[in-house]
């Protein structure tokens, strides 16, 4: 008789009500199963010594014995890291050090033999150690003879009350004498061949006592690949029985609206992405499913003609549209540049937001039902009760990050059957992540700038360069440009930064003295109608320069502003540079974002103002943003529920999860009801993970 995993685990050997409590508070294990899946951080190997070509790549700590041959000091962005040549009879690698060079350089001995000690990293096309642990062969006569040591989570509690490693690693081995490590595969055995992986019996246990580096490496593949595999299945099929419950309404053909705008009113060649991405829109609007698209592209990379397009298709097939934006001023704009697009096609448009009258609410919901309005843009005013549409086909979500799911469902409920939905974001998500936390949406991607847009050139300057910097803002202001000068504003420290913002404002206002300069501020404390005033003497070119706190992070568009300077650039995060760096570039002029800093800075601070010089590219920006933050931070706390992972890593396992995905696919495309019986280990694990929240609660 196989043992029950979900036993809870105060029935276990060894662990008792006390230390049950504990585990559960401190670690969440409240059941076999979950301690099972308490996977090590890292292993100790003091067993064995490893030559450098035997070296792998994975998380374990090697032993190895060969002669430092030479140093060189490598200079980085603060101070220098002192490198050293470290070779054996079978190759060469480096030891790194970050801290105490000169102690090293005098102490260790050249061309001596040494035993070294420490976590491989393989960076370069080489393999390093950071401060490895050191000694002499001849001294090192007796090390300890254990094998590879599991080293797992803790807490300071658990070590407090006395659950050390080593009773973890005694509560581990009675959990497998119980089981007699025999657990219930959860992948075909296809895949397993396929892919030559462990067995899910081989995996657990050498990811918990591994004989050797090269089994540890196969336990740590088989349970990643696992792990993503089931989270690509989940989204994939959610994407399909989507595609297959729900229905959209087909649209039949491209009619006049498309094509009098295509031939007759194009203010610009489409770039070959924005031809690419209405093609794929066209197949959705015309197959039988509701089309559930993500529209990601840079700012600046023409989102909204491609929106207003797709909108002519519904408007050609007799459906009405709808775009929902974030903030008023950005429903404002996008309602002005449609108005521009659509003059010559007499189409009805409309706006919705929180400050339209009584009187304009009750026409637009009048001829909102009897379907003479063809097009709305709004915020959430759109997703009041009141607002019915005769027969909306297509529903636009701009920065869909801002919206939570419930009020996106809410506009699927205005009609008898879902309209399409079209997301957009100009904040680029990583192709990983788009992979794991948008992997049930279709996506789609504006790579490239309409010709003629320069990009922006970025520079970082230091406090004491100010008046360098103002007298290249008097120049830029002779030319006729208009400036940004952005401050930070974050709720821990409001007081604080709101004094900041207010010595920024006198500051400038001195150095640019009325009535020459006219200056702007917009801040959160101000009231909606002095904000919208202020912005809108900025729009207009009265004042040349605007004093602000994020607000303007998304979508103002004033081509006349050339200048973007971000005051105490190291307190924002490397998306929010990116939008902000948006917001300047969009007229035929080049411009410029200067971030600017104190001299006191973080190494990621560092990492960021480095990537912002670097490049324009967002989507290279979004990934090194996923390095230093992680996948739950980039996406925000009500995404990341998706990615509470346990062994695999987002950013550094990529290639499994690219794998995963094609894998669960194709599976998904030969048997969509996983029916088949060759499926039929991955139909029982999948349908316990439906039922299970928690991915690994049902994966033994």
């Amino acid at each position: 008789m196989s043992v029950n995993l979900q036993t809870p685990i105060e029935y276990l050997k060894g662990v008792g009500p006390n230390r049950a409590n504990l585990l559960r508070t401190e670690l969440g294990i409240h059941t076999y199963q979950d301690l099972i899946n308490l996977f090590p951080n890292r292993y100790l190997d003091r067993t064995k010594y490893y030559t450098i070509s035997e070296l792998q790549r994975n998380s374990a700590e090697v032993q190895i014995i060969g002669k430092i041959t030479g140093f060189k000091e490598v200079a980085q962005k603060r101070g220098k890291r002192l490198v050293a040549t470290f070779e054996d009879h079978t190759g060469r690698m480096e030891l790194v050090w970050f801290r105490g060079q000169k102690w090293i350089r005098d102490s260790i001995k050249i061309n001596t033999p040494y035993v070294i000690f420490g976590k491989a990293n393989w960076f370069n096309g080489t393999f390093s150690i950071p401060h490895p642990e050191m000694e002499l062969q001849s001294e090192h006569e007796k090390s300890l003879r254990s094998s590879m040591q599991a080293i797992y989570p803790s807490t300071e509690k658990l070590s407090n009350k006395g659950v050390s490693n080593r009773v973890l690693t005694n509560i581990m081995q009675n959990l497998f004498l119980e089981t007699k490590g025999r657990f219930i595969e959860t992948l075909s055995e296809s895949l397993i061949s396929e892919l030559k992986l462990l067995s899910k019996s081989e995996a657990l246990f050498n990811i918990h006592f591994p004989k050797d580096q090269e089994l540890l490496a196969k336990a740590e593949f088989r349970l990643k690949f696992e792990e993503l595999f089931y989270i690509q299945l989940q989204l994939i099929l959610k994407n399909l029985i989507h595609k297959s419950k729900i229905k959209g309404f087909p649209f039949e053909s491209v009619g006049s609206y498309f094509n009098t705008f295509y031939n007759d009113h194009l203010p610009f060649d489409l770039t070959n992405a924005q031809k690419r991405v209405l093609k794929e829109i066209r197949q959705d609007l015309g197959s039988n499913a509701q089309m559930n698209r993500l529209l990601q592209g840079d700012v600046g990379s023409g989102k909204t003609i491609v929106a207003f397009m797709s909108m002519l298709m519904a408007l050609d097939n007799g459906f009405q549209a709808c775009l929902m934006a974030p903030t008023e001023i950005l429903s404002v704009q996008h309602y002005n540049g449609l108005i521009e697009l659509s003059n010559k096609l007499n189409i009805s448009i409309s706006i919705l937001t929180g400050s339209s009258t009584t009187l304009e609410r009750r026409k637009i919901h009048e001829s909102l039902e009897n379907g003479d309005l063809q097009i709305l843009i709004g915020t959430h005013a759109l997703l009041e009760d009141k607002v019915k549409f005769k027969n909306l086909g297509l529903a636009i979500i701009d920065e869909q990050h801002r919206f939570g799911v419930a009020q996106r469902s809410k506009l699927w409920k205005k009609n008898t059957s879902p309209p399409h939905i079209l997301v957009m974001t100009a904040t680029p998500i990583p192709r990983t992540l788009a992979m794991s936390v948008y992997g049930d949406l279709d996506i789609s991607i504006i790579d490239e700038l309409p010709p003629g847009r320069k990009s922006v050139k970025t520079v970082h300057r230091y406090d004491n360069n100010r008046l360098k910097v103002f007298r290249f803002i008097r120049d830029e202001i002779e030319k006729g440009r208009q400036i940004y000068i952005v401050y930070p504003l974050i709720q821990e420290s409001e007081k604080l930064d709101y004094k900041d913002l207010m010595d920024g404002y006198e500051s400038v206002v001195r150095d640019f003295p009325q009535p020459k300069y006219q200056i702007s501020i917009v801040h959160g404390k101000m009231k909606p109608a002095d904000k919208d005033y202020e912005m809108q003497r900025f729009i207009s070119g009265q004042t040349q320069i605007m004093v602000a706190t994020t607000v303007i992070e998304v979508g103002v568009n004033v081509p006349n502003a050339s200048v973007m300077i971000i005051e105490s650039a190291e307190r924002f995060g490397l998306s929010q540079l990116h939008q902000l760096r948006g917001r300047v570039g969009r007229g035929a002029e080049q411009s410029y974002c200067i971030l600017m800093t104190g001299h006191k800075l973080s190494h990621e601070s560092k990492v960021r103002l480095e990537t912002m010089t670097r490049t324009n590219d967002g989507f290279e920006i979004a990934e090194v943003d996923l390095r230093l933050r992680g996948p739950g931070d980039v996406m925000g706390t009500q995404q990341s529920g998706v990615l509470n992972l346990k062994i695999a890593n987002i950013v550094k396992d990529k290639s499994i999860l690219q794998s995963a995905r094609f894998y669960a696919k194709r599976i998904l495309q030969s048997d969509p009801s996983l029916s088949f019986p060759e499926n039929k280990a991955i139909l029982r694990t999948y349908r316990q993970l439906s039922k299970y929240k928690n991915i690994w609660n049902y994966i033994s």
